[in-house]
C-alpha cells in the first residue's frame, strides 16, 4: 500500500517542482555563461583584456559567496516561493543591465551586482527538495535538477552565438542583445514562481490527503533518523569536520569546472572553428555532461552510494582535463573536454546528496549554502588561473593541467574524509513516471 501511495505522490511532486526548477535553474546559467559568448566581441569593445576578463568571475563570486549564506537563512524563514522569486527578479534586472557597460570598470561592477542577486537559487533549491524529498530520491532528483546546467550550456551556445549575428541591429551590438533577450524570461519566470512553487508539503492542495500525510510522515521519520547522530545549530552545521571536507571537495570541482566552462569557447575557437561552431562543439561536451549526470544521479540512488561514485567522478575529471592540456592545437583536446566534462557533472547526484546525511532543518540551510558559497571561491580562481596563464604563456594548456590538480585533490578528499554513514536505511525506489 505504501509502495503505491509513494508512486503516486512522487510522480506528482517530480512533475510539479521538476520543470519549474530545472526552468530556474536554465535560466540561471543562461544569464551567468552567456558572458562567455558576448566575450568573443564585447572584449574588445570594452577594452578587457584576457586576465581582466578572468577577474570578472571573480567580481561575480564575490558577490555571490558574501551574499549566499544570508540568502538561505532568509529563505528559511520566509519561504521558498517568495524568496526564489526575489532572486530571479533581482538577477535578471541586473544582467540586462550589463548591456550597458561602457569600460572594464562598470563591467566589474555589474558582474558583482549579479553574484549579489542570485546568490542563494542553488542551495535554495536543494533546501527546497528537502522539504518534498525523502533520501532515496535525492540522488535522482538532484541529478535531473542540475541536469539544467549542462543544458543550459548545450543549447545557450548556438543560441547565445546566433543572438551574436543580430550585431548592428536597431544599432545595438550583438553582445549587448545578448545581455537583453536572455535576461527577460527570467523575470517573466520569476513573477510565475509566485503563482505555481508550494513551500511545503503541509499546504500542497494539489496532493491528496493520503499521499501528503505518507510524504510529511516519511520525512519526519528520516529527520528523527539523521538528528539521531546529532543536531547542530547553524554556526555548528557550517564548522562540522565533514562539511568542511565537502567544502573543499566542492572548491577543487567547482574550481576546474568554471575554470573550463568561461574559456572553452575561446580555447575551441583557438582550433580555427567559425563562431556557430564553437557554439555547436561547446554544446557536444555539455551533452556528455547532461548523459552523466543522469546516469550517476540515477545510480547513487540505485546502489546507496555517495563517497566512491564522488571519488570516481573526480577522478574522470582529473584525467580529462590532463588530456585536453596534452593535445592542445588539435581537435582531440574537445574529447579531453568533453571526459571532464562529464566528471564535473557526474559529481552533482552524489555530492549535494552527502550534506542532508548529517544535517537537517536551520543547519542544513546554512550548512547547504556555506558549502556551495565556499565551493564557488573556485569561480574567482579557476577563471582567474587560466586567463593568467594564457597570458603568460600564450597557451590554455597550462591552465587546463592547473585545474586538474584541484579535481586531483577533490578525489583524495573523497575517498579519504568523506566516509558519511547513512542512518537512513537504503531501500528500493518506488518509479516516480
Amino acid at each position: 500500500m505504501d509502495s503505491a501511495i509513494e508512486k503516486a505522490a512522487m510522480r506528482k511532486v517530480y512533475l510539479r517542482l521538476l520543470p519549474l526548477t530545472m526552468l530556474m535553474y536554465f535560466l540561471c546559467y543562461i544569464d551567468r555563461i552567456n558572458v562567455s559568448f558576448a566575450a568573443l566581441t564585447m572584449n574588445k569593445d570594452i577594452g578587457l583584456t584576457a586576465a581582466t576578463y578572468g577577474f570578472s568571475s571573480t567580481a561575480f563570486y564575490v558577490g555571490y559567496v558574501l551574499f549566499e549564506v544570508p540568502s538561505n537563512l532568509a529563505m528559511e524563514k520566509v519561504g521558498a516561493r517568495l524568496w526564489l522569486a526575489r532572486i530571479m527578479v533581482s538577477w535578471g534586472i541586473v544582467s540586462a543591465v550589463t548591456a550597458a557597460v561602457v569600460g572594464p570598470t562598470s563591467f566589474l561592477l555589474v558582474r558583482f551586482l549579479l553574484g549579489a542577486g542570485e546568490a542563494g537559487l542553488f542551495p535554495g533549491t536543494l533546501l527546497l527538495f528537502t522539504y518534498w524529498f525523502p533520501d532515496a530520491h535525492r540522488g535522482r532528483i538532484i541529478g535531473l535538477f542540475t541536469l539544467a546546467l549542462p543544458v543550459s550550456v548545450a543549447l545557450g551556445a548556438p543560441i547565445s552565438t546566433a543572438i551574436l549575428g543580430m550585431d548592428g541591429t536597431l544599432g545595438i551590438r550583438g553582445w549587448q542583445w545578448i545581455y537583453i533577450l536572455e535576461a527577460a524570461p527570467t523575470v517573466i519566470v520569476g513573477i510565475f514562481v509566485l503563482v505555481a512553487l508550494t513551500d511545503r508539503p503541509a499546504t500542497a492542495k494539489w496532493l491528496p490527503a493520503a499521499e501528503r500525510d505518507w510524504l510529511r510522515d516519511t520525512l519526519q521519520s528520516e529527520r528523527r533518523a539523521v538528528e539521531a547522530g546529532g543536531t547542530y545549530s547553524v554556526l555548528q552545521g557550517m564548522t562540522n569536520a565533514k562539511v568542511l571536507l565537502l567544502s573543499f571537495n566542492y572548491l577543487g570541482i567547482v574550481t576546474a569546472s568554471l575554470g573550463l566552462l568561461l574559456f572553452i569557447p575561446q580555447i575551441i575557437r583557438s582550433l580555427g572553428a567559425s563562431t556557430m561552431n564553437v557554439g555547436f562543439a561547446t554544446s557536444l561536451a555539455y551533452v556528455c555532461g547532461a548523459a552523466s549526470m543522469i546516469f550517476c544521479g540515477w545510480l547513487s540512488d540505485r546502489i546507496g552510494d555517495r563517497r566512491w561514485l564522488l571519488f570516481g567522478t573526480c577522478l574522470m575529471s582529473t584525467a580529462g582535463l590532463a588530456i585536453a592540456g596534452a593535445t592542445m592545437g588539435t581537435w582531440w583536446s574537445l574529447a579531453g573536454m568533453c571526459l571532464a566534462t562529464a566528471g564535473f557533472y557526474g559529481t552533482k547526484g552524489p555530492f549535494w546528496g552527502m550534506p542532508t546525511m548529517i544535517l537537517t532543518g536551520a543547519a542544513a540551510a546554512g550548512g547547504l549554502a556555506f558549502i556551495n558559497a565556499f565551493g564557488n571561491i573556485g569561480g574567482a580562481v579557476g577563471p582567474a588561473v587560466v586567463g593568467w596563464l594564457k597570458d603568460e604563456t600564450g597557451s590554455y594548456a597550462g591552465g587546463l593541467y592547473g585545474l586538474a590538480v584541484f579535481t586531483g585533490i577533490s578525489a583524495i578528499i573523497a575517498v579519504v574524509g568523506l566516509h558519511i554513514p547513512r542512518r537512513i536505511q537504503t531501500r528500493a525506489v518506488a518509479p516516480a513516471e
